[in-house]
């Protein structure tokens, strides 16, 4: 199976009732970045790619788009194979995992409808059709975000992870005790994500003043080395988010024993092939993970589905979407969505939905042709 053509869509996601507030950034809309993929015998795969901004990480759409725009001349008349996919992409254009990621799971899409299989069953098998999710709060005052995490935990979610930094630590301890207040006794996990907006002092306090509380840390501070220093004097568990920005920071963080799990984005890690590798490091080192993305819709809330269904039961720590915060589908008869906390996997050939590409509007940016 060979690249015949590429076609590159930007597409706006307007976020409900916004902005969603994080430490370092307030997102009001998303600017998402499609890819249709086709083969030589006119099969059609998607990826996509929507990175939050130009704050949250080192990727922006208009960055996602040029860095596809270089790969995909090369691209043309390529090998579809995950495998050989990601090594020629490697030899185009170094870095940009985010816009790579795109590629791939449009590839994978592709190949599973041509071989009428299942994506995840692509990655080696489905544990699950009924994939736990989490829901993220913004930051917001203490008695909101409590209100809100009882919603949620009637909703059915088996985890709630509530956004801090940014503002006053005391105000960040105080939500922690009210949320859990809400959710002590429920068996809803509690995360507490800085999004590296805490000092290494701030995470410090807040694990000093809250250890009857059982939450994990994810990226309380800003670089590997702030969490080689608060390692060991913090009574709670670390996961690693932003830092992990591809897989040798991955095995560096899991091998040394730096943190106790990953946040992990589809699109960060360079797409559904080097996500297999990801979660077969984890459970390699028994480290529980998310499998999720920033934003984005129905294509990459399908990819990060399939890959969360493969993990491990007890690593899994749910499949975020963006579905709760953002309107429509690109799929209206299949498009992902969170029931009762979780999330039925599609079964369908490939990623298992097929968007309405009218929706999207022209390319931005068309290769090749017939080979």
């Amino acid at each position: 199976m060979k690249v015949r053509e590429i076609h590159i869509y930007a597409h706006d996601l307007p976020v409900k009732n916004g902005p969603y507030t994080m430490a370092n950034a307030e997102v009001w809309a998303l600017d998402t970045t499609l890819v249709k993929l086709v083969g030589e015998d006119g099969t059609v795969g998607w990826g996509e790619t929507c990175p939050v901004g130009s704050t949250y990480a080192e990727a922006h759409a208009g960055g996602a788009r040029a860095a596809l725009s270089e790969m995909a001349e090369g691209l043309i008349g390529a090998d579809l194979w995950p495998v050989t996919l990601n090594r020629k992409m490697n030899s185009l254009l170094n870095g940009h995992n985010y816009a790579k990621a795109a590629l791939d799971i449009a590839a994978h899409d592709l190949i599973g409808k041509t071989l009428g299989v299942n994506v995840a069953d692509l990655m080696g098998g489905a544990q699950t059709d009924h994939v736990p999710s989490y829901y993220a709060t913004g930051v917001g005052a203490p008695d909101d975000i409590a209100r809100l995490a009882q919603e949620k935990r009637d909703e059915g979610y088996p985890r709630l992870q509530i956004k801090v930094g940014g503002r006053p630590v005391e105000i960040d301890i105080e939500t922690i005790r009210k949320v859990w207040e809400v959710l002590h006794g429920s068996g809803v996990r509690l995360a507490v994500d800085g999004n590296r907006g805490w000092t290494t002092r701030d995470a410090l306090r807040v694990s000093r003043e809250c250890p009857d509380i059982p939450f994990i840390m994810e990226q309380p501070c800003n670089t590997y080395q702030d969490l080689e220093k608060i390692r060991p004097q913090v009574s709670h568990g670390i996961y690693m988010d932003e830092n992990s920005v591809d897989l040798n920071m991955v095995i560096s963080a899991a091998g040394t024993g730096l943190v106790d799990g990953f946040g992990m984005k589809v699109t960060r890690i360079g797409g559904l092939q080097n996500m297999c590798t990801f979660r077969d490091i984890c459970e390699a080192r028994n480290l529980p993970h998310t499998c999720d993305d920033a934003w984005g819709g129905d294509i990459i809330a399908a990819a990060c589905t399939q890959i969360g269904a493969t993990v491990r039961p007890t690593l899994c720590e749910g499949v975020w979407l963006a579905a709760p915060y953002i309107e429509g589908h690109y799929d209206d008869m299949n498009g992902i969505a969170i029931v009762d906390g979780h999330i039925q996997r599609p079964t369908g050939p490939g990623l298992g939905v097929t968007p309405d590409e009218t929706k999207f509007g022209a390319a931005v940016a068309s290769f090749g042709g017939k080979l």
